[in-house]
């Protein structure tokens, strides 16, 4: 279901690290490629470092979901039963997305089910993909795990103890996203950021952040 919102036009991109949608999925196994589907998709849209706008749905994959799948999300046969069709939702998600960069834990599982599931509705994604996990690794790297329920208790970030549901997880990994820009913004205050600074973060070797953070402070000092 939506929650809190009313899409009245695709949204703009911004290259903004505090403007992005956080999603996540619930699936009936780890590979599109697999024949896997998604059963559950969760989504917040941040704008200037506030939750705006959620999107919460179970979907019908069309054959039952395993015990093992029942067992570690919640989500019964009986749910999706019930449930609208991954294409009825997938169009509507597309829509909630319009053009805005996405984020996710652990991004490219999401990714590959999210490019597999809007392919199907001939949807395309318009903006590009962070991963929150990466981040953390080189921003918390004395964390005891980049998993997101452990780096929700190191950090003490807002949770309902609710994990493996779409929406509950999405809404965590908004509160860790924004946590990290908040801690980088004490740590380099002078450095604008960008969404597109963010990736080159996560694809830098922990080795050379430093010397990254030295340039990219100095650059815009």
């Amino acid at each position: 279901m939506l929650e809190n919102a009313t899409i009245t036009e695709t949204s703009k991109r911004s290259d903004r690290a505090d403007t992005v949608v956080v999603l996540d999925f619930e699936t009936t196994g780890l590979s599109p490629l697999r024949g896997d589907r998604a059963i559950e998709i969760g989504a917040v849209r941040i704008v200037k470092g506030q939750i705006t706008e959620r999107f919460q749905q179970l979907m019908n994959p069309g054959r039952r979901i395993s015990s093992f799948i029942e067992d570690y999300t919640g989500i019964s046969n009986a749910m999706l039963a019930d449930s609208p069709p991954c294409e009825t939702v997938m169009a509507q998600f597309a829509d909630f997305l319009g053009e805005d960069n996405l984020v996710a834990h652990n991004a490219s599982f999401d990714q590959r089910f999210l490019e597999a599931e809007l392919a199907r509705v001939k949807k395309p994604i318009a903006g590009s993909f962070g991963c929150s996990m990466l981040l953390s690794r080189r921003i918390y790297p004395d964390a005891p795990s980049h998993r997101l329920g452990s780096l929700v208790a190191y950090k003490k970030l807002p949770n309902d103890g609710v994990f493996h549901r779409a929406l509950a997880d999405s809404e965590m990994t908004a509160h860790l996203w924004l946590n990290m820009l908040e801690d980088i913004a004490k740590r380099y205050p002078n450095v604008p950021q960008s969404f597109m600074l963010m990736q080159k973060v996560m694809k830098t070797p922990k080795g050379s952040l430093p010397r990254f953070w030295e340039a990219a402070s100095a650059w815009f000092g």
